[in-house]
């Protein structure tokens, strides 16, 4: 998404100027936050993908070489090393993008099922998926690691399909990290009603082969029988290619209010990017795996390099939490931020609103949104809330 959105926004400004897309992938242009809710709506991943590779060099005027990675940059010579199917050698660029993504995090888990663990960060990952549910006539039994924002996304997916999920998390509550007690509370309420089992305040510590299935052992002395076992404990930013190359890196890729990255001439996007977030306490970025910051990348970094200076406008938004159970708009405050979570009943749903010691409104999440809710939600941040303690 990161790639292809630059390429857009650049072909509007400039119709002439050679664009070259290095992708490890076959290059089919999909929105990768359908991934986490196909499942339920029967989709194949062949019918989540919008145009292909040779689709997409049409319509950008662009070349696309698939199956082939990056295996190097030379910043000072503004050169690439190439391996694989499309190409193989040296590759000589004027203005090079990194649009790398993160991978998975891997959890430490025994058993001699612990590398049959699934994880779906990709089109081809979400194939192999509907693979091993395809080999189960009936229902599958799902357990989920991790009850973070992917994990119950899938999980309120898996659930849709007719799966029995059992979703576990070190934490005492789902989307504990992103939402307030009230609305972790609503998304649990809602799943009683489906084959949804929680076991929280708890991790995995292996995964064996029982009989047909899987067993995964819990830490806290449990277990779950189970057919499939997917991890959803997050993602990290894939930097290795950009920490040979010297580039600064953090959490992320490093990059300025333009997209720059330490290195002339090389930019940075998308979930391997720690944007500037503009702090005044120098605390530094951002990494900010959403679509929204990603699109308001793509379109400044494309007026960049089409000569026209402008930096990411990254604005205040909401996080859409697709679990049709119980429809979640989130904006988390920022991290470190004291201060505590009033909720009460508004409309159809629940607004909970996180106030800081100073009396601002620093955070909000709702169930049941409306577009003009979360919209004066977002307009409120950083004002004073009349209803603060004292």
């Amino acid at each position: 998404m990161a790639a292809y959105g630059v390429a857009r926004e650049f072909r509007k400004r400039d119709a002439r100027t050679p664009i070259l897309l290095v992708t490890a992938d076959a290059g089919a242009s999909y929105a990768k936050p359908m991934l986490s809710n196909a499942i339920a709506l029967g989709k194949e991943a062949h019918q989540i993908v919008a145009q292909g590779a040779a689709q997409m060099a049409a319509q950008l005027g662009a070349t696309v070489l698939t199956h082939t990675r990056v295996t190097s940059i030379d910043s000072a010579a503004h050169r690439i090393e190439t391996s694989g199917a499309s190409s193989t050698g040296r590759l000589a660029y004027s203005q090079l993008v990194l649009a790398l993504g993160a991978q998975p995090i891997r959890l430490a888990l025994d058993g001699d099922a612990a590398t049959g663990v699934l994880s779906v960060n990709h089109i081809d990952d979400y194939a192999r998926l509907r693979a091993a549910l395809a080999r189960h006539r009936g229902p599958a039994r799902v357990a989920i690691l991790g009850a973070g924002l992917i994990g119950c996304e899938f999980a309120d997916d898996l659930a849709g399909a007719g799966h029995r999920v059992t979703l576990v998390d070190p934490s005492p509550r789902p989307l504990a990290a992103l939402a307030a007690p009230s609305l972790s509370e609503a998304l649990a309420q809602a799943w009683l009603a489906r084959p949804i089992t929680l076991m929280l305040g708890t991790t995995a510590s292996s995964v064996e082969h029982a009989g047909a299935g899987l067993r995964v052992a819990l830490a806290d002395g449990r277990g779950i029988d189970a057919d499939i076992v997917l991890s959803a404990v997050g993602l990290r930013p894939a930097l290795a290619l950009a920490q040979a190359a010297l580039l600064e890196t953090r959490r992320g890729i490093v990059v300025d209010a333009y997209g720059r990255t330490s290195a002339p001439d090389i930019y940075a996007l998308g979930d391997c990017a720690e944007y500037s977030t503009g702090d005044s306490t120098g605390a530094g970025g951002a990494v900010l795996p959403y679509v929204a910051p990603l699109l308001a990348a793509a379109r400044a970094i494309a007026a960049t390099l089409s000569g026209a200076p402008s930096p990411i406008a990254l604005k205040p938004d909401a996080i859409i939490v697709k679990t049709p159970s119980c429809r979640l708009a989130l904006a988390p405050p920022p991290p470190g931020i004291r201060g505590e979570w009033l909720s009460a009943p508004e409309g159809a749903g629940i607004v909970a609103r996180f106030v800081d010691e100073l009396g601002l409104l620093r955070g909000f999440g709702v169930s049941s949104p409306t577009p003009a809710q979360r919209q004066s939600l977002l307009a409120a941040l950083g004002r004073p809330h009349p209803a603060a303690p004292n």
